[in-house]
């Protein structure tokens, strides 16, 4: 079929499958998107991370022949949502706009036919198609959705004159529709931030909002006083928690929908001296989160991790501080193993991600369902591999240990600052340094580091001299190719110069040189030497060749790993 030859307000139908079009045009994809096994839609690719949502958007516009629209240009116009519904638009990944009085659409993925047409029908016109990016789109609605509007303003919320301390009054209007949209829009604009975790707190003359984005805090908005014990207890409804109890912390979780994804909340609500301050932690239901790649591993230790995996029986620790994404790399590990021929349990303290297929357990400490009672029950159900969400004392650290000892793939995680310095906390906590240099197959330290902007990171020669000497100095080998970048800031990272965060690694191995080292003279330091002098990629190393290839900045690396 030819494509359609009115390509500004059309949708192009070439006959060559997308996938095979971006993987033959963009540079430095991942092999499974050159490979062609699966068939991925644009928006697939995109939070699979197999190829950024520029050179999915660049392809788009060029295989479907429609113009590809500047992010900046339609910024500026007013949008056309008043009288639309701004959850299917967000869905859809569709921004109608007007340009000097015609209406244009720009849209993500112009495969969405329906939607567009859809679109068309409800403006009583045939807009101009624009292709932009889907992290554009998000940015669109980011802007748009901080102009009050008629359907969902703060100021469509009346207040009742007394609610006083009346349970049943907040309650009704924590279950009012206005109320009920505000908050579906505080988590739609948190989920399109890419924030993870939403901080709704009660201020002196003002509830505050803040979103966590990157691993620091934003200003999100700020909301009427008055509207505080309504909003929280909308949480609290949510979450399953009491609504009437203001005077202790609560924790809870709810399973809910946010636009076209689905996620978990993990709510915590603490009293505070000016009312209840909520805090949610966001986990979108995603596997395709789960990808050693996409996390930022790379290759040589992406086979050194393999190889621990591929153990049968023995410990495997991940390590790093908090926020470092240590549940992220145990789920991808425990996914990749995921398969009929093994029985995987695991016990967690929130189970954060949920994996078809594997025996998930979460710990309450009320009940006496703690980790090591978990963990001594689990070995009573013939399991293949156990992952015990962290070891924080000694008797879940030696119960974990004799598992691994009796044939069992034990994964679990420590909260140490290097991958040597888990071995030395392992023997603190009560392990013989025989039976852990017996049982121990590796460790995996790691840390997140802020990704820079792609939109307006520009070339930092000095950087390079810096890294160079610190690199130097360390003993460590840059790459032969040198691409220092520095953050400047724009509308799309919000004045940061960074947007999304990667990881940085160190893969430990136990080879029989460690082992006979961990037995003798556990020292962090001649272990962590013994390693290096074996090949292992230093945190820092790994940092400084990520800043190498454009990926991050040395301040940040250095931030992260000291």
């Amino acid at each position: 079929m030819q494509p359609q030859t009115d390509a500004s307000s059309s949708v192009a139908l070439p006959p060559q499958d997308f996938q095979s079009f971006l993987s033959a045009r963009a540079s430095g994809l991942r092999p499974v998107l050159a490979q062609g096994t699966k068939s991925l839609s644009p928006e697939e690719m995109w939070r699979g991370g197999l190829a950024t949502a520029t050179e999915i958007a660049d392809a788009l516009a060029a295989y479907h022949a429609l113009p590809r629209g500047r992010f900046e240009a339609i910024a500026g116009r007013p949008h056309l949502m008043n009288d639309l519904s701004r959850r299917y638009l967000r869905e859809a990944h569709l921004f109608p706009y007007d340009e000097d009085g015609a209406p244009m659409l720009a849209l993500a993925d112009p495969a969405y036919s329906d939607a567009v047409r859809a679109v068309q029908l409800a403006l009583g016109a045939q807009p101009a198609l624009r292709v932009v990016s889907f992290e554009e789109i998000a940015l669109l609605f980011e802007r748009a959705s901080e102009e009050p509007t008629p359907e969902t303003g703060v100021a469509a919320i009346e207040m009742p004159a007394e609610t006083g301390d009346s349970i049943q009054a907040i309650q009704d209007l924590a279950r009012g529709a206005p109320v009920v949209r505000l908050i579906d829009e505080i988590l739609e604009r948190a989920v399109g931030a890419g924030a993870t975790d939403i901080h709704l707190e009660t201020e002196r003359d003002h509830l505050r909002v803040r979103l966590r984005v990157d691993g620091f805090l934003r200003r999100d908005q700020r909301l009427p006083l008055g509207l505080a014990p309504a909003v929280i207890s909308r949480i609290k409804i949510l979450a399953g928690l009491d609504i009437a109890d203001r005077r202790l912390p609560q924790d809870g979780r709810a399973n809910i929908r946010i636009g076209n994804a689905e996620a978990d909340l993990r709510v915590a609500v603490m009293p505070t001296l000016h009312g209840e301050t909520a805090v949610l932690r966001i986990l979108l239901r995603d596997s395709r989160l789960l990808d050693l790649g996409r996390i930022g591993m790379n290759m040589a230790d992406q086979q050194r991790f393999e190889a621990l995996l591929a153990e049968p029986h023995g410990v495997v620790v991940v390590t790093g501080p908090t926020g470092s994404g240590k549940t992220t790399t145990l789920a991808t590990a425990i996914s990749m193993l995921n398969d009929p021929g093994r029985k995987i349990v695991t016990v967690e303290d929130p189970v954060e991600y949920q994996i078809p297929g594997i025996h998930q357990t979460q710990i309450k400490p009320s009940i006496g369902l703690t980790f090591a009672s978990a963990l001594r029950s689990f070995l009573r159900h013939d399991p293949d591999v156990i992952m015990v969400g962290e070891m924080r004392d000694r008797e879940t650290a030696g119960i974990g240990i004799q598992a691994a000892l009796t044939g069992h793939l034990v994964l679990t995680t420590l909260h140490t600052n290097s991958a040597s310095d888990a071995v030395v906390r392992l023997i603190d906590m009560g392990v013989e340094p025989y039976l852990l240099g017996a049982s121990l197959r590796g460790v995996l330290g790691q840390r997140l580091v802020r990704r820079l902007c792609e939109r307006c990171k520009v070339p930092d020669d000095s950087a390079a001299e810096g890294a160079s000497t610190r690199a130097a100095r360390r003993g460590i080998r840059l790459p032969a190719t040198l691409d220092f970048h520095r953050a400047v800031g724009c509308e799309a990272c919000g004045q940061s110069g960074y947007r999304g965060r990667i990881g940085i690694f160190e893969v430990l191995p136990v080879d029989d040189d460690i082992r006979t080292a961990i037995r003798r003279d556990p020292d962090p330091a001649v272990i962590a030497r013994q390693a290096e002098e074996r090949g292992m990629t230093s945190m820092l190393e790994d940092g400084l060749a990520k800043c190498a290839a454009g990926m991050t900045t040395v301040d940040e690396v250095i931030r992260a790993t000291g």
